[in-house]
């Protein structure tokens, strides 16, 4: 596929051709920065939907986050400034969608549950009905593509940050547990927090499914990883569940609410969510 250019943006075409909101973000502006990843990108299929679709962040914003951090690793040297860069430029995106679509999460954008089959039958019919190109979740990409890169491009711009202790993101500890690379763990660092520190659901969580759905992908590099029943991810999702007894929210686990990276990397050093960061990297 060609580069794009913010200034044509062909986000439905994309959409169709990836298949899944949270890879199509990504697609989208990894591009826009000069370098694709394709492996990276469809390993972030298993967050479309909300997570597994159960209806919590919406894909775009993972696909998008994803692509931000990858280009933070790319800009600076001090991976410290990396991991704030990538977190206050995830908040002006997150910022961005909530200005487009009035709602963060799938489930609020589409009025509906899509976590079990009466919901999946739903979107389809309305899918038909409409026609693919009318969906409520391609018009929102269409929308939004040109807005998400132009946030995207003015939340990494933020460079000026003054750093009064190295900052440390959840998702970020999670990829290193899990052996992943430096720019890997760069590339989920904006995931901290419940994505951009908003307090919404776990995004430690959400790098381990796409940390061992990437895996999943260089091991089987000519086959899609399953977008409804992936075992790998339901397995993540399970030993999430036992340690915080099925609750999802970040703001919830955690009793935090993280007004900047030094509160989370405060609360991170003095052992918060050390038993979850534990448990899913060894995923």
């Amino acid at each position: 596929m060609e580069l794009s250019t913010s200034k044509n943006i062909k986000a439905k075409e994309t959409f169709k051709e990836c298949g899944a909101c949270s890879n199509t973000f990504a697609n989208i502006l990894n591009r826009e920065f000069g370098y694709p990843n394709e492996l990276a990108e469809t390993a972030l299929n298993p967050l479309a939907g909300g997570i597994l679709n159960q209806g919590h962040q919406c894909g775009m914003l993972w696909g998008a986050t994803l692509a931000v951090g990858a280009e933070t690793y790319r800009k600076h040297k001090d991976k410290d400034k990396a991991i704030a860069v990538a977190v206050t430029a995830t908040q002006y995106v997150l910022e961005s969608f909530k200005n487009r679509s009035k709602a963060v999460n799938c489930k609020e954008i589409l009025g509906y549950s899509i976590s079990n089959l009466a919901g999946i039958f739903r979107l389809m019919i309305n899918t038909y009905l409409k026609g693919m190109e009318n969906s409520k979740c391609f018009n929102l990409a269409e929308e939004w593509a040109p807005e998400a890169i132009e946030s995207a491009k003015k939340g990494l711009e933020q460079d000026h940050i003054k750093l009064t202790m190295a900052p440390v993101s959840c998702a970020s500890e999670v990829v290193k547990k899990m052996g992943g690379t430096n720019e890997e763990a760069l590339m989920v660092a904006g995931f901290a927090g419940g994505l951009g520190l908003s307090g919404n659901a776990c995004g430690a969580l959400s790098a381990a499914i796409w940390m061992k759905t990437l895996e999943w992908c260089r091991n089987n590099p000519k086959k899609l990883p399953p977008y409804f029943n992936n075992k790998i991810a339901k397995r993540i999702l399970k030993s999430f569940n036992e340690i915080t007894t099925s609750e999802i929210s970040c703001k919830k686990i955690t009793g935090e609410e993280f007004k900047n990276f030094s509160d989370h990397s405060e609360y991170i050093r003095k052992g918060g969510c050390e038993a979850l960061i534990e448990t899913l990297g060894k995923s």
